[in-house]
């Protein structure tokens, strides 16, 4: 299974972020070469993120490196990206 780096920009108070990690967090187990970590827009390297991917609505969900979604996201396109990347 190929490592696969999940990067999710959230910002306080952002309903749309605490599903995502509420999700992320039921799901998590499925894909454990998934390496998860949150990142608030606040921090500085928030505000670099956003800059260099073009995010301008939380979450702004980051895999491998590029830019999956912004604003939300959909479980289903989600979880099939992750298992085409983990193949």
């Amino acid at each position: 299974m190929k490592e696969v780096t999940l990067e999710e920009l959230s910002s306080p108070g952002c309903h749309s972020c605490k599903a995502f990690q509420e999700f992320w967090s039921a799901t998590a187990s499925q894909f454990p070469n998934v390496k998860y970590r949150e990142v608030s827009v606040v921090t500085p390297e928030g505000m670099e993120m956003a800059g260099k991917y073009g995010i301008f609505a939380s979450p702004g969900i980051i895999i491998n490196g590029e830019l999956f979604s912004t604003g939300g996201f959909n479980k289903d396109k989600l979880l099939a990206k992750l298992r085409e990347l983990s193949q």
